[in-house]
């Protein structure tokens, strides 16, 4: 059965400045809070905007990497890797009690959303952060992931998500953005791409091959430098099948 509604996220704050052309389009967001990019003043322009458009606020924590934006594994203990992640949630959460709004998911960013996919040690860390904060969050997190598993243990509230401008190798992870054809680019590309995960609940893996997939949210690269159109014309798409973006 296809639904009626789904939720397109886009990760945002990141330095690109698209936003004010984003929002209209998309139903949910994750803002970057201090580790891979961001800061207070880009925080608060962010969550303004999401006020206006009534978009969901995500927290978009990551390695406490700049330099790298956050896409390369680092090797951190695990007491430090909980202070970081947790200074950069609690970061967006003082604003977002400044501006009278409230923290709806986490997700986390780049080589930490795909490193505790398949690692437990950095899986527990996340989990163990969201475990501090005295919020009905949910955290976004892949299908058959580790990090699934250990959050639906601890009674953490969950959200699939899948990737609609990423291709996916045949265990569901992501194909490295190092590999040709990692990202999605055109518009009838992405369009089947995600409407296979829609309404057949399976994607097509850069391979060829066809593997089951879950999910409730689809995120769009805010740094993709064709975000905007793409996400305008897979909104006018979906609809013309019935689907809203809410």
């Amino acid at each position: 059965m296809i639904p009626n509604a789904i939720d397109i996220n886009v990760d945002v704050g990141e330095g690109v400045g698209n936003e004010p052309e984003l929002m209209p389009y998309i139903s949910s967001c994750n803002i970057a809070c201090g580790g891979h990019a961001g800061d207070t003043d880009t925080m608060r322009q962010v969550i303004k905007l999401a006020k206006e458009y009534r978009v969901k606020i995500g927290a978009h924590p990551s390695f406490p990497d700049r330099v790298n934006f956050g896409r390369i594994n680092m090797d951190m203990p695990c007491a430090a890797l909980f202070k970081s992640i947790k200074g950069q949630v609690d970061d967006l959460i003082a604003i977002l009690r400044e501006e009278h709004r409230v923290l709806h998911h986490i997700k986390p960013h780049g080589a930490l959303y795909n490193l505790a996919a398949v690692d437990e040690k950095v899986a527990n860390v996340i989990i163990e952060v969201l475990k501090t904060i005295i919020l009905p969050i949910k955290l976004y997190v892949p299908y058959q992931s580790v990090i699934e598993k250990i959050a639906i243990s601890q009674n953490i509230p969950i959200i699939y998500e899948a990737f609609a401008d990423r291709n996916y190798n045949d265990d569901l992870t992501l194909v490295s953005r190092k590999e040709i054809g990692a990202s999605i680019h055109d518009d009838d590309e992405l369009f089947n791409h995600i409407f296979r995960m829609i309404s057949k609940q399976s994607v097509k893996t850069i391979t060829g091959k066809i593997v089951g997939i879950k999910a409730q949210t689809f995120c769009i690269h805010g740094d993709n430098p064709n975000a905007v159109n793409l996400i305008k014309n897979l909104g006018t798409r979906l609809k013309q099948h019935g689907i809203q973006i809410r």
